[in-house]
């Protein structure tokens, strides 16, 4: 199994790649879904229909198997490499990995209300939340690349600075966009 370690990980990397993506682009649906609804008739029908659609192709095709897959990939580099589960920054990882399932899990539960013409979020709160999946890419890759030089506090405090930064971000793009 050692041999195909590089291959393993290679997969597991472009499954985690597009397995983001897919986390990424399916608020910003979400987001295109709850305007379209302020549109008049037929627009309103047409592009709801349209990003259902889209969710749909989105969320079946490449983001649960992108899920899954970099997960079996995970679990194959965990058996190669048993001893990562006894260092700190893997504990932390999976950590962070726990709360992207949760996140996954929350916009599947979002998805399948949006599927059903059910919005109960502004687009505002879609803005933030698609910044969540940032929060745990920035996270995860950290702890990935650093390792054990990584100093916790550190990294609590600068994804608490990104969230700030990316909060304020959604901020202005709101007075922007309204002017």
């Amino acid at each position: 199994m050692d041999a195909y370690y590089n291959y393993i990980k290679a997969l597991h990397l472009i499954f985690v790649i597009t397995w983001f993506a897919g986390l990424f682009y399916m608020p910003r649906l979400f987001i295109y879904h709850i305007e379209a609804k302020a549109k008049g008739s037929p627009d309103r029908e047409i592009l709801g229909t349209q990003f259902k659609l889209m969710a749909r192709r989105l969320w079946y095709i490449i983001t649960w198997p992108s899920a899954i897959l970099a997960t079996i990939f995970a679990l194959l580099l965990l058996y190669i490499i048993p001893s990562w589960l006894e260092q700190n920054w893997m504990t932390i990882k999976l950590f962070f990995v726990g709360l992207l399932f949760l996140y996954h899990f929350k916009t599947h539960q979002i998805f399948k209300a949006f599927q059903q013409d059910e919005i109960n979020y502004s687009s505002l709160f879609m803005r933030v939340w698609n910044e969540g999946a940032t929060l745990l890419l920035f996270a995860i890759v950290f702890l990935v690349i650093l390792k054990s030089s990584f100093h916790w506090i550190f990294g609590v405090l600068s994804i608490i600075g990104l969230g700030v930064l990316l909060m304020l971000g959604i901020k202005l793009y709101q007075r922007v966009r309204k002017d």
